[in-house]
Parts: structure tokens; C-alpha cells; sequence
């Protein structure tokens, strides 16, 4: 173990030393070098992904991408993690601590958000469009980040004994979205049940059940954010059996992941050719894969 410790110590030196503006032969490799050992001791977060990310959206929108991916937080008495379906569709393997910081679950299987972009900006919409992508009216401009999460199962009335097992289904995709507008604001809001949301609060139960006459009346009365969209907050907050999310209020745990640590995977390379089946409707069969405003989740 000293060895790496030594090594580990020896590339910190080298990255001050390139970030102190102090000449070293070779900047370009040794900062490459010294960066690929921090990642393989793990002290440095989310580096694994970037190159990947870069290589399928180009490198202004892979790197926002890797930025945007907020924090998660659990609601306390949950264990479950999203994880990449294709290694894991089970709670045994989904399954994670109940606390503290968390990037793995009980099995080391990594943490996993899966990525769509809809690039809706002048010079991308064309291609957009070509590909089934609804750029029209206050969607053009602007850049929508999808990050879906894949859980091995859902139980959304866990706990209520009236009713057994209805509201428990195996497989869950729930999502957090991040739209970047043209002026260089942030919003994000999150899927919940049959709808999406920005904040813990009592008025958006319309949206979650799908109403619309509700959703729009706690629109046009200014208690609820429009669709769902509200700043961004570098939070997701997850309720737990049912995997509904949101963007702000009190966390309700103490079991969070990083979004640093999320490992994330390109998801449009997955959809073009997957034969995989679900108990729920997959991301790239969505309305919101080719409407990053559509209003409901199926």
C-alpha cells in the first residue's frame, strides 16, 4: 500500500505544480498521466466518464453533461440505487447503504444515470428536427439534458396495508431533466408519478396524478412551478419506494450520491438497437425523448 500512496502523492505534486503555471517537460502528457492515476485510486470523481461523453456530444456538450448531473438524496428507510439495467435488474444487486455518502452498491456495482440530449440551438436544430426531435416554439434555442435513472423495481403505496401490493411494479425509469437556455439560465425539474415536478409541496399532486384541469389551475394560480421547470438546484431528491423526485426542498435523509460520482452513460447508442423489454415504458419510447417539454411520463 505505500507504494500508492507514494505514487498517488507524486501525481498531487504534479497537478499543483501544472496548476501553479510551473513549466514541466511534457505539460500536456504529464497532466494527462498524472490525472489517469488520480482516477484509478479513486481520489478523483467522475473523471471516467468525460472522454466518452465528449466523444458522443462533442466536448462543449459532453462536459456540460458531466457538470449538470445534481446531487441525489434519499428519503431515510430507502436502500435502492439506479443502476445500469444491463448489469443489474434485481434489489439484491441494487440495493446500497441506508447512509451517508454513497457511489456503489452492496455488490460494488456503480451508480449509474443514463443520458439523453436534445440539442434544440441554432446550428443543432435542423439535425434535431431530421432525427424526430420537436424543436418548436420555446424549445428552440435552448439545450435539455435528460438524465434517467433505472431502478429494479417501483412500490409506490409501500407501506399502506388497504391496499397490498398495488403500486408495486418491477422495473422503474424516473428522470431528472436540465434545460440550459439561450440568456445562459438554468432550470431542472424531475419526474414524479405521472407528471414532473420542481418542489416538495402539496399542489403538485395534480401533476402527479396526470390531471391536467388541476395541473393548469395551480399554474395559473402561481403555486406551482409551469410543467414542473424552476431553477436549477444540483439536487435530485428521491422519495423512497416510489423513486419520485425533485429538484428543491428539505432533503428527507441522510444517504446522498454525488452527482460527480454518478457514473453516466450515453444512452442514444443503447436505444438505436435494444431488445431489451421492461414491466414500464423504456426513455427512448417516451413522449419527453422527442418533446423535452412534453407534460406526462409515458
Amino acid at each position: 500500500m505505500e507504494w500508492i500512496g507514494l505514487v498517488c502523492l507524486v501525481a498531487l505534486a504534479l497537478v499543483g505544480l501544472l496548476a501553479a503555471g510551473v513549466g514541466v517537460p511534457g505539460t500536456d502528457l504529464a497532466g494527462s498521466v498524472a490525472k489517469r492515476i488520480l482516477c484509478a485510486a479513486e481520489l478523483a470523481d467522475g473523471c471516467g466518464d468525460e472522454p466518452l461523453l465528449i466523444a458522443t456530444y462533442g466536448d462543449e456538450v459532453g462536459r456540460l453533461v458531466r457538470r449538470h448531473m445534481p446531487t441525489i438524496g434519499f428519503e431515510d428507510g430507502s436502500r435502492a440505487v439506479p443502476v445500469d439495467y444491463r448489469r443489474c435488474r434485481m434489489t439484491e444487486c441494487g440495493d446500497a447503504p441506508d447512509d451517508g455518502l454513497v457511489h456503489r452498491t452492496d455488490e460494488r456495482l456503480p451508480v449509474t444515470a443514463f443520458v439523453h440530449v436534445v440539442d434544440c440551438r441554432a446550428g443543432e436544430r435542423e439535425e434535431a428536427e431530421a432525427a424526430g426531435i420537436d424543436c418548436s416554439g420555446d424549445r428552440a434555442g435552448r439545450l435539455y439534458l435528460q438524465y434517467w435513472l433505472y431502478y429494479a423495481n417501483s412500490a409506490t403505496l409501500r407501506g399502506v396495508p388497504i391496499v397490498g401490493d398495488e403500486g408495486e411494479h418491477r422495473d422503474d425509469w424516473e428522470s431528472v431533466g436540465i434545460r440550459i437556455n439561450p440568456d445562459g439560465s438554468v432550470d431542472e425539474r424531475a419526474s414524479a408519478h405521472d407528471g414532473y415536478d420542481y418542489s416538495l409541496q402539496d399542489f403538485d399532486w395534480g401533476s402527479d396524478a396526470g390531471i391536467d384541469v388541476l395541473k393548469a389551475l395551480s399554474e395559473t394560480l402561481d403555486v406551482r412551478h409551469p410543467n414542473g421547470w424552476g431553477p436549477e438546484t444540483g439536487l435530485l431528491l428521491v422519495s423512497g419506494g416510489s423513486h419520485a423526485g425533485n429538484a428543491a426542498g428539505a432533503p428527507r435523509g441522510s444517504r446522498f450520491i454525488p452527482g460527480r460520482r454518478v457514473h453516466l452513460v450515453p444512452l442514444e447508442p443503447i436505444a438505436a438497437d435494444s431488445h431489451a423489454t421492461f414491466a414500464v415504458v423504456p426513455p427512448w419510447l417516451k413522449e419527453v425523448w422527442r418533446d423535452p417539454e412534453a407534460e406526462g411520463t409515458g
